[in-house]
Protein backbone atom coordinates (compact mmCIF):
# COMPACT_ATOMS: atom_id res chain seq x y z
CA UNK A 1 0.00 0.00 0.00
CA UNK A 2 1.35 3.52 -0.51
CA UNK A 3 0.60 6.14 2.07
CA UNK A 4 3.51 8.56 0.87
CA UNK A 5 2.72 11.63 -1.22
CA UNK A 6 5.12 14.26 -2.37
CA UNK A 7 4.84 17.22 -4.38
CA UNK A 8 2.55 16.41 -7.81
CA UNK A 9 4.05 12.40 -8.21
CA UNK A 10 1.23 10.28 -8.32
CA UNK A 11 1.83 7.09 -6.40
CA UNK A 12 1.64 4.78 -8.70
CA UNK A 13 -0.58 2.23 -7.02
CA UNK A 14 -3.47 4.45 -6.20
CA UNK A 15 -5.18 2.46 -3.75
CA UNK A 16 -8.23 4.76 -3.63
CA UNK A 17 -9.13 4.31 -7.18
CA UNK A 18 -12.60 4.92 -7.69
CA UNK A 19 -13.54 6.33 -4.68
CA UNK A 20 -14.96 10.02 -4.31
CA UNK A 21 -14.24 12.00 -0.36
CA UNK A 22 -16.02 15.10 0.69
CA UNK A 23 -12.95 17.12 2.91
CA UNK A 24 -14.43 20.29 4.76
CA UNK A 25 -12.47 22.99 5.20
CA UNK A 26 -10.69 22.08 2.13
CA UNK A 27 -9.16 25.77 1.57
CA UNK A 28 -6.32 26.08 3.48
CA UNK A 29 -4.55 24.14 6.91
CA UNK A 30 -4.95 19.94 7.38
CA UNK A 31 -8.09 20.26 4.60
CA UNK A 32 -5.44 21.35 1.94
CA UNK A 33 -3.16 18.83 2.85
CA UNK A 34 -5.74 16.22 2.63
CA UNK A 35 -7.28 16.99 -0.87
CA UNK A 36 -3.90 16.79 -2.39
CA UNK A 37 -3.42 13.29 -0.42
CA UNK A 38 -6.63 12.15 -1.74
CA UNK A 39 -5.76 12.99 -4.97
CA UNK A 40 -2.44 11.49 -5.23
CA UNK A 41 -3.85 8.52 -4.29
CA UNK A 42 -6.42 8.34 -7.47
CA UNK A 43 -9.79 9.42 -5.20
CA UNK A 44 -12.07 12.17 -6.42
CA UNK A 45 -12.67 14.85 -4.11
CA UNK A 46 -15.51 17.22 -3.41
CA UNK A 47 -13.46 20.36 -1.30
CA UNK A 48 -16.19 22.07 1.11
CA UNK A 49 -15.03 25.15 2.36
CA UNK A 50 -17.07 28.44 3.01
CA UNK A 51 -14.03 30.18 1.63
CA UNK A 52 -14.57 31.01 -2.31
CA UNK A 53 -11.28 32.75 -2.62
CA UNK A 54 -9.33 29.95 -1.29
CA UNK A 55 -11.50 27.15 -3.03
CA UNK A 56 -10.43 29.16 -6.23
CA UNK A 57 -6.71 29.03 -5.17
CA UNK A 58 -7.16 25.39 -4.43
CA UNK A 59 -8.43 25.02 -8.06
CA UNK A 60 -5.16 26.73 -9.13
CA UNK A 61 -2.85 24.51 -7.04
CA UNK A 62 -4.16 21.56 -7.63
CA UNK A 63 -3.66 21.71 -11.19
CA UNK A 64 -1.63 18.41 -12.00
CA UNK A 65 -4.39 16.20 -11.46
CA UNK A 66 -7.22 15.43 -13.40
CA UNK A 67 -9.52 18.32 -13.36
CA UNK A 68 -12.87 15.84 -13.46
CA UNK A 69 -11.18 14.96 -9.70
CA UNK A 70 -11.90 18.06 -7.97
CA UNK A 71 -15.04 19.45 -7.02
CA UNK A 72 -14.84 22.65 -4.94
CA UNK A 73 -18.10 23.96 -3.43
CA UNK A 74 -18.87 26.85 -1.30
CA UNK A 75 -20.60 25.41 1.58
CA UNK A 76 -21.65 26.31 5.16
CA UNK A 77 -21.75 23.10 7.20
CA UNK A 78 -24.23 24.35 9.71
CA UNK A 79 -26.89 24.24 6.97
CA UNK A 80 -28.21 21.04 6.77
CA UNK A 81 -29.85 21.26 3.70
CA UNK A 82 -26.23 22.52 2.07
CA UNK A 83 -24.96 19.32 3.24
CA UNK A 84 -27.48 17.60 1.77
CA UNK A 85 -26.90 19.28 -1.51
CA UNK A 86 -22.74 18.57 -1.14
CA UNK A 87 -23.75 14.66 -0.77
CA UNK A 88 -26.09 14.98 -3.47
CA UNK A 89 -23.53 17.30 -6.11
CA UNK A 90 -20.35 14.98 -4.92
CA UNK A 91 -22.16 11.25 -6.26
CA UNK A 92 -23.98 13.34 -9.25
CA UNK A 93 -20.62 14.80 -9.84
CA UNK A 94 -17.88 12.68 -9.50
CA UNK A 95 -19.76 8.88 -9.34
CA UNK A 96 -20.64 8.30 -6.22
CA UNK A 97 -19.44 8.51 -2.38
CA UNK A 98 -17.19 6.74 -0.08
CA UNK A 99 -15.35 8.88 2.20
CA UNK A 100 -16.18 11.89 4.50
CA UNK A 101 -13.22 13.66 6.38
CA UNK A 102 -15.08 15.94 8.65
CA UNK A 103 -11.91 18.32 9.23
CA UNK A 104 -14.56 21.71 9.29
CA UNK A 105 -14.08 24.05 12.76
CA UNK A 106 -14.07 27.18 13.57
CA UNK A 107 -10.78 28.48 15.33
CA UNK A 108 -10.72 30.13 18.78
CA UNK A 109 -9.34 32.82 17.13
CA UNK A 110 -12.50 34.28 15.83
CA UNK A 111 -13.19 35.40 19.03
CA UNK A 112 -9.73 37.03 20.03
CA UNK A 113 -6.16 36.13 18.05
CA UNK A 114 -4.35 36.30 21.48
CA UNK A 115 -6.27 33.40 23.00
CA UNK A 116 -3.35 30.73 23.15
CA UNK A 117 -1.95 33.30 25.76
CA UNK A 118 -4.76 34.72 27.10
CA UNK A 119 -7.80 32.66 28.37
CA UNK A 120 -11.45 33.57 26.81
CA UNK A 121 -13.55 33.91 29.12
CA UNK A 122 -17.41 33.20 29.36
CA UNK A 123 -18.86 36.79 29.36
CA UNK A 124 -16.39 37.25 26.45
CA UNK A 125 -18.37 34.21 24.65
CA UNK A 126 -21.36 36.19 23.31
CA UNK A 127 -24.97 33.22 22.83
CA UNK A 128 -24.86 33.76 18.87
CA UNK A 129 -21.17 32.63 19.21
CA UNK A 130 -21.67 30.05 21.21
CA UNK A 131 -24.42 28.51 19.07
CA UNK A 132 -21.92 29.56 15.88
CA UNK A 133 -19.20 26.83 17.57
CA UNK A 134 -21.70 24.31 18.13
CA UNK A 135 -23.44 24.34 14.52
CA UNK A 136 -20.29 24.05 13.04
CA UNK A 137 -17.87 21.95 14.70
CA UNK A 138 -20.16 19.39 16.04
CA UNK A 139 -23.42 20.22 13.75
CA UNK A 140 -21.40 20.46 10.63
CA UNK A 141 -20.00 16.42 11.49
CA UNK A 142 -23.26 15.08 11.71
CA UNK A 143 -25.18 16.74 8.92
CA UNK A 144 -22.60 15.64 6.86
CA UNK A 145 -22.50 12.12 8.14
CA UNK A 146 -26.79 11.92 7.88
CA UNK A 147 -26.93 13.20 4.85
CA UNK A 148 -24.64 10.30 4.02
CA UNK A 149 -25.51 7.50 5.31
CA UNK A 150 -27.96 6.51 3.93
CA UNK A 151 -26.09 5.86 0.42
CA UNK A 152 -23.12 4.57 2.33
CA UNK A 153 -25.27 1.77 4.01
CA UNK A 154 -26.88 0.79 1.49
CA UNK A 155 -23.69 0.17 -1.00
CA UNK A 156 -21.85 -1.14 2.29
CA UNK A 157 -18.89 0.39 2.31
CA UNK A 158 -17.77 3.81 3.85
CA UNK A 159 -15.55 5.86 6.00
CA UNK A 160 -16.15 8.47 8.28
CA UNK A 161 -13.20 10.49 9.80
CA UNK A 162 -13.65 12.83 12.20
CA UNK A 163 -11.04 15.44 13.16
CA UNK A 164 -11.25 16.41 17.42
CA UNK A 165 -8.33 17.59 19.49
CA UNK A 166 -6.32 16.43 22.63
CA UNK A 167 -8.16 15.62 25.84
CA UNK A 168 -6.18 18.38 27.30
CA UNK A 169 -7.62 20.94 24.44
CA UNK A 170 -11.05 19.88 25.21
CA UNK A 171 -11.03 20.23 28.88
CA UNK A 172 -8.91 23.18 29.24
CA UNK A 173 -10.59 26.26 30.89
CA UNK A 174 -10.89 29.15 29.06
CA UNK A 175 -10.47 27.24 25.70
CA UNK A 176 -14.88 27.40 25.53
CA UNK A 177 -16.46 27.04 22.81
CA UNK A 178 -13.96 24.40 21.20
CA UNK A 179 -13.01 22.30 23.41
CA UNK A 180 -16.41 21.80 24.54
CA UNK A 181 -17.41 21.52 21.08
CA UNK A 182 -14.40 18.47 19.92
CA UNK A 183 -15.59 16.61 23.18
CA UNK A 184 -19.09 16.31 22.15
CA UNK A 185 -17.62 15.88 18.55
CA UNK A 186 -15.72 12.71 19.96
CA UNK A 187 -18.61 11.13 21.95
CA UNK A 188 -20.57 11.14 18.82
CA UNK A 189 -17.72 9.94 16.76
CA UNK A 190 -17.74 6.75 19.16
CA UNK A 191 -21.70 6.28 18.99
CA UNK A 192 -21.57 6.35 15.69
CA UNK A 193 -18.62 3.71 15.37
CA UNK A 194 -21.22 1.72 17.74
CA UNK A 195 -24.26 2.50 15.68
CA UNK A 196 -22.74 1.52 11.98
CA UNK A 197 -20.68 -1.28 13.46
CA UNK A 198 -20.78 -4.40 11.08
CA UNK A 199 -22.34 -2.17 8.14
CA UNK A 200 -19.14 -1.72 6.39
CA UNK A 201 -19.26 1.78 7.57
CA UNK A 202 -16.46 2.76 9.57
CA UNK A 203 -15.82 5.96 12.05
CA UNK A 204 -12.72 6.79 13.82
CA UNK A 205 -10.72 10.36 14.94
CA UNK A 206 -7.44 11.60 13.90
CA UNK A 207 -5.99 14.16 15.88
CA UNK A 208 -2.88 16.08 15.11
CA UNK A 209 -1.27 15.89 18.23
CA UNK A 210 -0.29 19.26 19.62
CA UNK A 211 -0.62 23.01 18.55
CA UNK A 212 -0.60 22.68 14.50
CA UNK A 213 0.84 25.19 12.06
CA UNK A 214 -2.35 26.06 10.52
CA UNK A 215 -4.40 29.53 10.94
CA UNK A 216 -6.15 28.06 13.96
CA UNK A 217 -2.52 28.85 16.05
CA UNK A 218 -2.30 32.57 14.92
CA UNK A 219 1.39 34.26 15.10
CA UNK A 220 -0.01 36.11 18.64
CA UNK A 221 0.66 32.61 20.19
CA UNK A 222 4.00 33.28 19.91
CA UNK A 223 5.31 29.72 19.17
CA UNK A 224 7.98 28.88 16.38
CA UNK A 225 6.17 27.27 13.30
CA UNK A 226 8.57 24.63 13.01
CA UNK A 227 7.98 23.27 16.42
CA UNK A 228 3.95 23.08 15.78
CA UNK A 229 2.42 20.01 14.31
CA UNK A 230 3.04 20.26 10.59
CA UNK A 231 -0.48 19.42 8.46
CA UNK A 232 0.93 17.18 6.57
CA UNK A 233 0.98 14.41 9.67
CA UNK A 234 -2.86 14.00 8.98
CA UNK A 235 -2.48 12.75 5.94
CA UNK A 236 -0.76 8.71 6.56
CA UNK A 237 -3.18 7.66 8.89
CA UNK A 238 -6.57 9.19 7.40
CA UNK A 239 -5.31 7.26 4.05
CA UNK A 240 -4.83 4.16 5.59
CA UNK A 241 -7.90 4.49 7.36
CA UNK A 242 -9.80 4.53 4.03
CA UNK A 243 -7.86 1.62 2.54
CA UNK A 244 -9.43 -1.70 2.13
CA UNK A 245 -6.93 -3.08 4.60
CA UNK A 246 -8.63 -0.94 7.56
CA UNK A 247 -12.01 -1.97 6.92
CA UNK A 248 -12.56 -3.62 10.42
CA UNK A 249 -10.83 -0.59 11.74
CA UNK A 250 -14.04 1.01 13.81
CA UNK A 251 -14.52 3.20 16.95
CA UNK A 252 -10.35 4.68 17.20
CA UNK A 253 -8.33 7.79 17.72
CA UNK A 254 -5.48 8.39 16.51
CA UNK A 255 -2.45 10.98 17.18
CA UNK A 256 -1.17 11.90 13.79
CA UNK A 257 1.77 12.75 15.20
CA UNK A 258 2.91 9.30 16.32
CA UNK A 259 2.05 7.70 13.03
CA UNK A 260 5.50 6.65 12.02
CA UNK A 261 5.54 6.16 8.33
CA UNK A 262 8.94 4.16 8.31
CA UNK A 263 6.81 1.08 9.72
CA UNK A 264 4.13 -1.32 7.51
CA UNK A 265 0.97 0.94 8.24
CA UNK A 266 -0.48 -2.13 10.04
CA UNK A 267 2.10 -1.72 12.62
CA UNK A 268 2.06 2.50 12.68
CA UNK A 269 -1.70 1.82 12.88
CA UNK A 270 -1.12 -0.21 16.49
CA UNK A 271 1.26 2.20 17.91
CA UNK A 272 -0.85 5.33 17.95
CA UNK A 273 -4.32 3.21 17.68
CA UNK A 274 -6.42 4.24 20.86
CA UNK A 275 -10.74 4.25 21.79
CA UNK A 276 -12.32 7.33 20.85
CA UNK A 277 -13.73 9.12 23.72
CA UNK A 278 -14.15 7.49 26.61
CA UNK A 279 -15.18 3.92 26.49
CA UNK A 280 -13.58 2.33 29.45
CA UNK A 281 -15.65 4.84 31.51
CA UNK A 282 -18.73 3.61 29.99
CA UNK A 283 -18.71 -0.17 31.33
CA UNK A 284 -20.31 -0.14 34.59
CA UNK A 285 -23.44 1.70 34.37
CA UNK A 286 -25.83 2.28 36.85
CA UNK A 287 -28.73 0.82 34.40
CA UNK A 288 -31.74 -1.70 35.06
CA UNK A 289 -30.96 -5.36 34.91
CA UNK A 290 -27.00 -4.19 34.31
CA UNK A 291 -26.45 -3.00 31.03
CA UNK A 292 -27.90 -1.59 28.18
CA UNK A 293 -27.93 -4.19 25.28
CA UNK A 294 -25.36 -1.48 23.24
Amino acid sequence: MCITFGGRDKCLTQPLLGKTAIVTSAAGGFGRVLVKAFLSQGARVAALDVDSNGLEQLKTDMTGFPNEGLLCGAVDISDYTACARAVRDARDELGGLHIIVNNGALGMGVIRSDHMTRAVGIQEIEPDMWQRFVAVNMSGAWNLTRAAIGHMLDQRWGRIINVTTSFFTMLRGGFHPYGPCKAGLEAMSHGHALEFKGTGVTVNVVIPGGPANTSMVPEEAGFERADLVQPEVMAPPMLWLCSDAAGHITGNRYIAQHWDSGQPPEQAEKACRTPAAWADLAQTPVWPGGKPAS
